[in-house]
Parts: C-alpha cells; sequence; structure tokens
C-alpha cells in the first residue's frame, strides 16, 4: 500500500491520502463508502448496502450499480492495489481501518470514562475537549437515505452527550464559566433536553447566580408545560430543591472516597434519560437506587474460536441488525440444531462488533445459570447488597442502568420468549444476541438467522486446520466425500478431523471405512461417535414420545428424504397429523423441508437415527456413519401407495428382517 489513508464522518464523508484529499465521487458513491466505514470491520453484504443507500426505492439493477461504485471507490482509494483497502469477503465488502475520526472520538470518550472513575476531572474534560475537537460540522453531510439519517441522529445524541459530560467535568474541576458556554450551546440546540439545565443550574449556583440558577429551572418548567405537557423530571426538581435549600453539598467539587454514583456510571456515550444516573457532583447522595461498585468496563464474551470457519455472509447479517435505536434494543437471533455452531457465530460476531460497543460486551449461558437476571446485573456493577428483592424490580432495575449504554448482551441457549422477555436491556445504545435451538415466534421485532450447515469450502478450510493442508491436498477427492457426509456439522468435523489427526498413518480413504457408529451391542463407543452423538441425545430428552418414535422410525425409510404420503403410511397416522408431527420436527431442526411435501435428514442426524430406531424397531441392526461401510438398519420399505410393515399388539411396526 502507498501513503496512509484516513477518513472523516463526524462532518463531511472525506478520506485523505497522505496530506492529499481523495476525490470520492459522486454522493451515492461516497454513501456506499460511509456505511462501509460504520460497519467497523465487519463485512456488509450487497443487500445491505442497497438498503441503506435507497431503501424501498432501489433500483431494478442495485446490485450492479453497487459493484460499481466498489471497484471506484478501489481505485481511488488504493489505485497501486485496489483491493486492499475494500476487502471481498463472503459475497460482502468490508473496510478494515482505524484512521478514523469516528474511532478516535470513541476512544477519547473511552479515556474520559476512565479519568472521571479515577476521579481526574481535569483528565477527563481534556479528552472530552479533544474528542469534540474532531468533529467538522453535522456528521455525514452530504449522504441521504434512511439509514445516513439514522447514523447522523446517533452521532449528533453522542456529540451532545460528550458535551453535557464536559460540562460536568469542568464543573467538578471548579471551571464554571467554561461549563455555562459550553451548555449553552447544547441548550440553543436542544432547548427541551433536561440534563444540560441540570448542570447549568449547577454552574451558576457554584458561580455565586442563584437566582439565575432558578430562573433556569422557571424556563425550562414552562417550555416544557407548553410543548409537551409535562413538569420536569425527578433530577431538575432535586437540583432546585436543593438550591432552594442552600445545601452545602453543592457548594462545592468535593470528591469523595467512593464516588456516589447511583447505580452505576453513566458513560460518556450514554444517551442519559430521566430515570438514569444523574452527575455525581450534583445529586449526589440523592436516589436511593442500590450504588454500583465501579469498575472495569465489562468484557464477558468467551474467546473467539481458534478454528472458526466460514459464516461470513451470516456474520454479516448478525451484525449489520445490531444498529442501536433512540426507542427499540435491536435483537439477533440465532437459531439451528445442537451445536450447529449458534454460540460460536454470536461469540465471533460479539469480537467483530464489540468497538461499537464501548460500555462492555455481556454474556449469560439461559441454559446453565438460575438467575441470568443477578448475573447481568453484577455484570453492570451492582452488588450481590444492591440486588433487589422481587424479579420485577430486579429487571426494572437492569433496564434503567442500562438505558443509553452502549451494551452488547448475548444470551446463549434460551429456551423461550417468557424468559428472555425481562432480560432485555433499556434503549438507547444495547444491542443483544439470541442462540436458541427453536425459533422464538413470540419474541416481537427480533431478526431471526436459521444457521445450518457449513458450505462445502467452508467445511475442507475447518477440517485442513484439524488434519493439515498437505495431507488433505493429496486426497482432496477423499476429503471432499468426507464433508458431504458430515453435512457441513462443525461439531462432526471437529470430532472427525480430531480422530483422524491422531492417526497419521490412515489414508482418508481408510479412516472413512474405519470411522462409523458401532452396533449397540459392541463393548467400546469411540469417543469421536459419542461426541457426535450427545448434543443430539439430549435433544431427544427434549421431545414428546410421538416426535421421538416418528424421528426414529422415519430413519428406516430407504433414503434420508421422503414424501409426506410415505411417512403418513409409516407412522399410521392420517396425513394432517402426519404434516403436524412432521412440521415440529422441523421446528427443533431435526428434520429439513426437502420441497412441497417433502422432508429430509441431514446425513449426520439420518445416522443418529438410524442407529436408535431399534428402540421402535426391536431388534434391529444400527445404522453405520455415513462415513462408514457397516451393516444397514433393515429399510421400512414404505412407497406412497406400498403396504405397511405388519404391526405388532403395542402398536409399533415389527421389524422387516433379522435383527
Amino acid at each position: 500500500m502507498g501513503e496512509r489513508l484516513r477518513f472523516q464522518v463526524l462532518g463531511p464523508v472525506r478520506a485523505w491520502r497522505g496530506d492529499e484529499e481523495v476525490e470520492l465521487g459522486p454522493p451515492q458513491q461516497r454513501a456506499i463508502l460511509a456505511v462501509l466505514l460504520l460497519q467497523a470491520g465487519t463485512p456488509a453484504s450487497p443487500d445491505r448496502l442497497i438498503s441503506a443507500i435507497w431503501g424501498e426505492a432501489a433500483p431494478r439493477a442495485a446490485v450492479g450499480v453497487v459493484r460499481s461504485y466498489v471497484s471506484r471507490l478501489r481505485r481511488v482509494l488504493e489505485p497501486g492495489d485496489p483491493a486492499a483497502v475494500i476487502e471481498s469477503v463472503g459475497g460482502g465488502y468490508a473496510l478494515r481501518t482505524r484512521d478514523l475520526d469516528l474511532i478516535e472520538f470513541e476512544r477519547l470518550l473511552g479515556t474520559a470514562r476512565q479519568a472521571r472513575r479515577a476521579g481526574d476531572a481535569p483528565a477527563a474534560a481534556d479528552a472530552l475537549r479533544a474528542a469534540l475537537g474532531l468533529w467538522r460540522g453535522a456528521p455525514l453531510a452530504g449522504v441521504n437515505g434512511e439509514y445516513a439519517e439514522f447514523e447522523r441522529t446517533r452521532l449528533e445524541q453522542l456529540r451532545l452527550t460528550a458535551i453535557e459530560d464536559l460540562a460536568a467535568a469542568d464543573i467538578e474541576s471548579g471551571r464554571h464559566a467554561e461549563a455555562v458556554e459550553e451548555l449553552a450551546r447544547v441548550i440553543a440546540e436542544q432547548p427541551l433536553r433536561e440534563r444540560p439545565r441540570e448542570l447549568l443550574m449547577l454552574a451558576l449556583y457554584r458561580s455565586g447566580r442563584q437566582a439565575d440558577a432558578l430562573a433556569v429551572f422557571a424556563e425550562i418548567q414552562g417550555l416544557l408545560a407548553a410543548e409537551l405537557g409535562l413538569y420536569p423530571g425527578p433530577e431538575l426538581r432535586e437540583m432546585q430543591r436543593r438550591i432552594l435549600a442552600s445545601d452545602p453539598a453543592l457548594a462545592a467539587p468535593v470528591a469523595p472516597a467512593e464516588p456516589p454514583v447511583p447505580a452505576v456510571s453513566t458513560p460518556a456515550s450514554a444517551v442519559v434519560n430521566a430515570s438514569a444516573v444523574a452527575n455525581a457532583s450534583a445529586v449526589a447522595n440523592a436516589s436511593a437506587v442500590p450504588v454500583a461498585v465501579p469498575g472495569r468496563v465489562p468484557a464477558q464474551l468467551p474467546p473467539d474460536v481458534p478454528e472458526f470457519a466460514g459464516r461470513a455472509e451470516e456474520g454479516a447479517r448478525i451484525a449489520g441488525a445490531l444498529v442501536p435505536s433512540a426507542a427499540a434494543v435491536p435483537v439477533a437471533g440465532i437459531e439451528g440444531l445442537a451445536a450447529v455452531g449458534k454460540t460460536a457465530l454470536a461469540v465471533h460476531v460479539g469480537h467483530a462488533v464489540a468497538a461499537r460497543f464501548p460500555d462492555g460486551q455481556l454474556f449469560v449461558d439461559l441454559g446453565a445459570t438460575g438467575d441470568p437476571l443477578a448475573e447481568l446485573l453484577r455484570g453492570v456493577g451492582v452488588p450481590d447488597a444492591g440486588l433487589p428483592e422481587s424479579f420485577s424490580e430486579r429487571a426494572a432495575l437492569w433496564r434503567t442502568l442500562t438505558s443509553g449504554r452502549r451494551l452488547l448482551v448475548v444470551l446463549d441457549d434460551a429456551r423461550d420468549a417468557a424468559q428472555v422477555r425481562p432480560l432485555l436491556p433499556g434503549s438507547g445504545g444495547p444491542a443483544v444476541v439470541i442462540t436458541a435451538r427453536r425459533r422464538l415466534y413470540d419474541l416481537a421485532h427480533a431478526h431471526w438467522l436459521k444457521l445450518g450447515g457449513l458450505r462445502e469450502d467452508d467445511s475442507l478450510a475447518l477440517l485442513e486446520t484439524l488434519i493439515g493442508g498437505g495431507r488433505l491436498r493429496e486426497e482432496e477427492a477423499a476429503a471432499r466425500e468426507l464433508v458431504r457426509r458430515t453435512g457441513g456439522m462443525p461439531h462432526v468435523l471437529l470430532a472427525l478431523g480430531a480422530r483422524i489427526a491422531s492417526r497419521p498413518g490412515w489414508t482418508l480413504a481408510e479412516a472413512m471405512r474405519r470411522i462409523g457408529r458401532p452396533d449397540p451391542a459392541s463393548p467400546v463407543f469411540p469417543p469421536e461417535c459419542r461426541a457426535i452423538e450427545q448434543p443430539y441425545e439430549s435433544l431427544l430428552e427434549q421431545l414428546s414420545p410421538a416426535q421421538t418414535r416418528a424421528f426414529r422410525l422415519l430413519a428406516t425409510l430407504e433414503t434420508p428424504e421422503f414424501s409426506l404420503t410415505a411417512a403418513a403410511a409409516a407412522l399410521d397416522l392420517p396425513r394432517q397429523d402426519t404434516e403436524i408431527l412432521l412440521e415440529s420436527l422441523v421446528d427443533a431442526h431435526l428434520l429439513e423441508p426437502g420441497g412441497p411435501e417433502r422432508y429430509l435428514y441431514q446425513p449426520p442426524l439420518w445416522t443418529f437415527a438410524r442407529g436408535h430406531a431399534h428402540a421402535d424397531l426391536t431388534g434391529a441392526v444400527p445404522a453405520p456413519g455415513p462415513w462408514s461401510g457397516a451393516r444397514q438398519v433393515p429399510p421400512l420399505r414404505r412407497a406412497a401407495g406400498g403396504s405397511a410393515p405388519p404391526r405388532s399388539r403395542a402398536g409399533r411396526p415389527r421389524p422387516s428382517g433379522p435383527g
């Protein structure tokens, strides 16, 4: 690459190569660049770019237009190596850079937060002044569209909050005149915003202007009544009361040994609402909300999986859904079969977008914890002694403390919507990722992604990390056959890859012959089979007897794909009842739709179900692995018009052959 590239979005969208500004082209081309910059290195699919630029008014050839704009941007940004700046990733595009004014702005906000927590108000003020000095006008100026308007609003809120926090730091440092000037600018822009009025009252009072401070309250009281029919919020009313009472705590910025911040320190990037935390020096001891212990920003995401492969398009879709809203909380859900990689993808995306959530990332395993709300509250700094007794109070406190904070919350292994709803944070900053084995249909406004197996090339890439590239390239045809038989299931590939890696003398062809599910009577059950089947065993425990019987029995048909008619005949059920039963197995991801009135098993599930079919077909030999040459379960030959096997007195088909 040539000279260093720098980018600007806190003002008109601009770029420089060294000291020379780059001509970025027409507005829509600049808009493409702006979206890629705001994605913070996360790939953006063409559909995502089209939606961001045109919304519902996309032209017919929008995909081609996007590709053309990206090609032009590549040429102007790095003529010598056009693909070096904007990368093609999983069918989309990604621009990874640290030389962006927004990244530096957020870094300085983080520095200010740390200084405030350490009680160093002057250092916090210096960092905030430097951050605000990066602004060059309205953000994304010249870029149109709903996406740009949303981001413009979000960035403006960050700027206003930073000015308010700068004023608070100046007040704590004794620079009351500077604070008054800063707050006057915010009030001129946002006359109904309450926090700057509260801080202005404090700055005027400390400057010896008690009457002017009370006049500020009277002015906002009149405005709120006239414009919205509202009365000032509790923080403003409390400030008025303390000024009228000449509260000694308002006289000077005394720094206590432990900062009396109600609940949890409010970050500079937060949009503070009336029920959240007021400025510490202004309203010390004014709230009965449990006091949190200031500490590090939570970083609870598990480590990324070293062998993570593929999922670029899926990751981009999840990341694209995590755009905070002023009034709602974006929720992205990942549904799929047990062990298909839902948690791995959620964690991978979480690390990729962590820079968007500087106030922290929280992770809760809902399948393992008995009190997820308590875990979340501890994660944002509430000590055990500060946890409310009732569940509803905990949920309310959780929403209060998270409102306006740039937090990412990952809720892993969700059971149902009733479990998730109380765990959703407050609006105006947080975003949520949920993983679940089944889609939570009654969780409104969630964006769901169904996760299946890896694509063949991605499966090969994962297998290569386990057995080595040389070994894979020597037997590429056998390797492709192996990954096809795994259905792209990551945990199957990991188990088999580990097994093959432990036998360097085996060829892949020999490994496919050797590795397979043994008979139930076998004295040894290989560890790789146990690793493959354990997640599926846990799924069977959640099925009804009718679902379990259908899942096992249909696996004894001659092929893994079958029709609704054949299934109804095999199960000896009416078509409507059979369809309802099969659709319930689709919801559990144990079957896949194969077309109109057709269904199919994924290869590992077919093997697993056939291996357990002896529970319904007493005496049948279990199936081999899809990579093995062992004996087959005697098939339940049932075509659309065929005859069913004779039934036993228990109502189950008798075996069609010897066990």
